[in-house]
């Protein structure tokens, strides 16, 4: 009877086990959320050219926020993006996340307001999950 519930117990630390190492060793956090107007001055690059995805019009919304001082109404701060690196990251982080696809394809066709949740651990970007306002 006693090498009944030692084995019980034993397969069900296992199992316990078993599901800790299945899930991620540090999940994601929201690590930063800001609002954003997208406007035309947004949809072109510092070169004059139209910038052709959403990754993109993010990017230097981003850049003409923290780095060029161009701030449309509707603009909030960020501390994730201040960072050039984490700007140049940001394509990648999109494509990791879960946006709707048409979402992005209306940052490239309008100017929209937009939402920016960054996901990941500590101040590590693991993805980015971009959704509409205007709609």
């Amino acid at each position: 009877m006693e090498e009944l519930l030692v084995r019980k117990t034993i397969l069900a630390l296992g199992a316990m086990l078993a599901l800790a190492a299945a899930s991620p060793a540090s999940a994601a956090h929201l690590l930063e959320s800001y609002d954003a107007y997208l406007s035309r001055a947004d949809h072109f690059n510092s070169s004059g050219e139209r910038l052709t995805t959403a990754a993109a019009i993010i990017r230097q919304d981003r850049a003409n926020y923290h780095k060029f001082g161009i701030r449309d109404r509707g603009d909030e701060d960020d501390r994730f993006f201040d960072d050039v690196g984490n700007r140049a990251y940001l394509e990648h982080l999109i494509n990791q996340g879960s946006s709707n696809p048409w979402v992005l394809r209306r940052i490239v066709s309008d100017d929209v307001t937009i939402h920016v949740d960054v996901y990941g651990s500590r101040s590590h970007g693991d993805y980015v999950i971009v959704t509409l306002l205007d709609d």
